[in-house]
């Protein structure tokens, strides 16, 4: 019988064994690159595309070097060992089901927190003295603040969505919980981007890092086809429903810069007859839920959805990712469209750009360092915006520049 791919990292019996019940075949390039790396106890800076596999690139070797050592002083009875920080709840969620998937024949358990959910079911979670914490930071605050976590027993420190942790929305929090975590520890941060001020601000955070760079950050891959289509603003509703009405838009994430946009899409298009939802951080926890099992589930065929959902959401089969508007920041694009193609499939990105939207376009063409092709074949095809897009309409913004046309939200509200 022919080994397992995944046997040449020694992984635990019990963690192949949920590898392999989980259909997995070959390593990623980022899960080659880190998973050694991790199970040697080295701190880890990666970057990799979207889709490829990070979070079991992570959670399957620090599982497993939680399972082959007994725990440090155990005191305080049932210690969290491990730490996972996210920016996001759905990411939180999605990171704590990948993580009882793969330790499903261990005697591990996990447990998430999360803002816009009883409290008193995470304290229940949190009596069960679950050894993985999977958190996001304003609701883990909170309960280290009520006396209700510690984290001086944590042995591995993750930061999932690194850069997203160590922009301004998130540093401070994230500060805070990092100066309850033991110095002697293991810190591994993973993301699909990363600038290099956001490598300066993790600096003292990490020890000898090693850094993992399968593909350049920032890049896209290239089973993703990706337009831009120039249009009115006037017009872009209408572009949207002509697009959807396409036989091969089967499964459609649309994203707009603000909540009422998405709302106000969203109902536009159920109006029309096209099973639609919308997800953003004022809807409750619940119904972000609901909203994302039915679009997983295939009673919805468009997700309308802010930022929140650029990060975190691993549904199968999106055949488009569509900007209606284009995102207040270039890094944001990478992460969005990076919600269709997953795992080798292919997948289709299309960039509604009005005239206001013009230097957004610029800053993620310098960002991912690939010009976007224009469809022209479509009737709201606007010339005149075209043309303010040519290399003789202005020389593109610098990536750095960019926070300049959009505020970064609270990361408590998230």
């Amino acid at each position: 019988m022919n080994p397992h791919p995944f046997e040449i990292f020694q992984l635990s019996k019990s963690i192949l064994r949920a590898v392999i019940a989980e259909g997995y075949q070959d390593p990623t390039p980022v899960q080659h690159a880190a998973i050694p790396e991790v199970l040697a106890g080295r701190d880890i800076m990666a970057t990799a595309q979207t889709g490829t596999g990070k979070t079991a690139a992570f959670a399957l070797p620090m599982l497993d070097r939680l399972q082959s050592r007994e725990p440090g002083n155990t005191a305080g009875a049932g210690p969290i060992r491990a730490l996972v920080l996210t920016p996001t709840r759905e990411l939180a969620l999605q990171v704590e089901e990948s993580l009882r998937v793969y330790g499903r024949y261990l005697s591990l358990r996990s447990a998430v927190v999360l803002g816009g959910v009883s409290m008193e079911s995470q304290y229940k979670a949190l009596r069960r003295n679950p050894d993985i914490l999977v958190a996001t930071p304003g609701r883990l605050l909170d309960l280290m603040q009520q006396g209700r976590v510690r984290l001086d027993q944590v042995e591995i420190l993750v930061l999932d969505e690194a850069d997203r942790m160590l922009d301004m929305g998130f540093i401070q929090d994230v500060r805070k919980i990092v100066s309850k975590v033991p110095l002697k520890r293991q810190t591994l941060f993973f993301s699909a981007t990363m600038s290099t001020e956001i490598v300066a601000l993790a600096g003292d955070m990490l020890k000898n890092p090693v850094h993992i760079e399968t593909t350049r950050a920032s890049s896209v891959s290239g089973n993703i086809a990706q337009k831009v289509m120039f249009v009115d603003h006037a017009n872009k509703r209408s572009l949207l429903a002509e697009i959807l009405k396409g036989k091969d838009a089967r499964r459609v994430l649309v994203f707009t810069r603000t909540k009422h946009r998405a709302d106000r899409l969203s109902r536009h298009l159920s109006d029309s007859g096209v099973s639609s939802d919308a997800i953003h951080s004022n809807k409750s926890q619940g119904a972000r839920q609901r909203a994302l099992a039915d679009f997983d589930g295939g009673r919805v065929t468009v997700l309308v959805a802010t930022d929140i959902m650029a990060r975190g959401i691993d549904v199968d089969g999106i055949s488009h990712v569509i900007n209606y508007e284009l995102p207040n920041d270039p890094e944001s694009y990478v992460h969005r469209i990076g919600r269709t193609a997953r795992a080798g499939a292919a997948g289709i990105a299309l960039s509604f750009c009005d005239a206001s939207e013009i230097m957004m376009l610029q800053g993620i063409e310098k960002l991912t360092r690939s010009p976007l092709v224009a469809d022209e074949d479509h009737i709201y095809h606007s010339e005149t915006i075209a043309s303010l897009h040519s290399p003789r309409a202005g020389a593109p913004v610098r990536p750095s520049q960019w926070r300049s046309f959009g505020p970064r939200r609270s990361a408590r509200f998230r």
